[in-house]
């Protein structure tokens, strides 16, 4: 009895996946590309067992190469929608996609200017109606005996996001050497022998002003560059300063003119720097020791390379390695 019961189950939660397969359209394909191509980050949200599946999608995505965090509906209408900015994409997990949190929620994201998708179950919700894209994930019946319990339509969520995922790391290029470098753990812990340039900020995405450019333009990128910083940079591009979130809250405290203020009247300046060539946990120690998150990084001209966060070699949460100065590589004589 139990073991046909468990057979019957695992049909019924087998059937709900495979049954997807045949509703996936081009609007896969364009959720995909606007993923891809968005600057900001992948927001995810619901409420009770799509909640839980949706932590476990943004973890997918974030060791795969695809910046993301879960947004608790309740919690963004209580400061966390604070987070929130008109590049990142929301992605809203609801099985019936009439979940009140959540399409409370929906249209304040909208406002801010943010792309949204639905997973839900049903396309004529109202999560769906006031959602960019659409992707269907709903399932004939729950393995639930009662039909109630999210059994069948959770796994089948959770299958949607694990393909959105691989998706992405196919469409990204993404390598085994990549994944190394965003896992700090047991084996993974090898990803910290990666090179600051292999993982640092840099081209397009740095975000930089030049010297003489007002405090107010340098706020803006802070605000559009997602680092919590921006690199001041002289007109033969070396560096100059660095002004970061803690600069401007300072600014502000101390009740200083900043619509008068320059970019450099602001900055710390001569900052402390790492080498492109310089190992990972080198970089690690040095933002460790002195308590920084934010690294810019030079070459021996002191030329502007890239910029390296502490996020880009931890993650979330932290830990410590010391340092091994590979190649005589020494951080305090190389930091300003």
């Amino acid at each position: 009895m139990i073991i046909d019961e468990v057979i019957e189950v695992l049909k019924i939660e087998a059937e709900g996946i495979l049954k997807l397969a045949d509703r996936i359209d081009n609007s896969f394909a364009e959720m995909v590309e606007l993923i891809y191509k968005s600057k900001g980050r992948l927001i995810i949200g619901g409420i009770g067992k799509s909640g839980i599946v949706g932590r476990k999608i943004v973890a997918t995505l974030n060791s795969t190469g695809t910046r993301s965090f879960f947004l608790h509906p309740v919690e963004a209408m209580h400061g966390d929608l604070g987070g929130v900015c008109k590049d990142d994409i929301f992605l809203a997990l609801s099985n019936s996609g009439e979940t009140d949190e959540l399409n409370v929620l929906v249209p304040i994201i909208s406002k801010i200017g943010c792309k949204v998708i639905a997973f839900t179950g049903n396309k004529n919700s109202t999560l769906a109606k006031h959602s960019d894209i659409v992707i269907d994930v709903g399932v004939e019946r729950e393995a639930c005996p009662l039909g109630l319990a999210p059994t069948a339509s959770t796994t089948a969520l959770l299958a949607i996001g694990d393909a959105l995922s691989v998706v992405l790391i196919n469409k990204r290029g993404f390598k085994s050497s990549d994944f190394r470098k965003i896992h700090p753990g047991g084996v993974l812990g090898q990803r910290l022998s990666s090179e600051v340039k292999d993982i640092m900020i840099k081209d397009e995405s740095l975000p930089f002003v030049y010297e003489g450019a007002s405090f107010h333009e340098a706020v803006l990128k802070v605000d559009s560059g997602g680092l919590g910083a921006v690199i001041i940079v002289k007109q033969d591009d070396t560096l100059s300063g660095i002004i970061t979130d803690g600069d401007i809250r300072r600014t502000i405290a101390l009740g200083r003119p900043f619509h008068e203020l320059r970019a450099e009247d602001v900055m710390t300046k001569n900052p402390r720097t790492a080498g492109p060539d310089s190992p990972a946990y080198d970089a690690l120690y040095l933002m460790e020791r002195f308590q920084i998150t934010v690294l810019p990084i030079t070459d021996s001209g002191n030329r502007i390379l890239g910029v390296l966060h502490l996020h880009d070699i931890l993650g979330k949460g932290s830990f410590s390695f010391k340092p091994s100065f590979k190649n005589n590589h020494n951080p305090d004589k190389r930091d300003k």
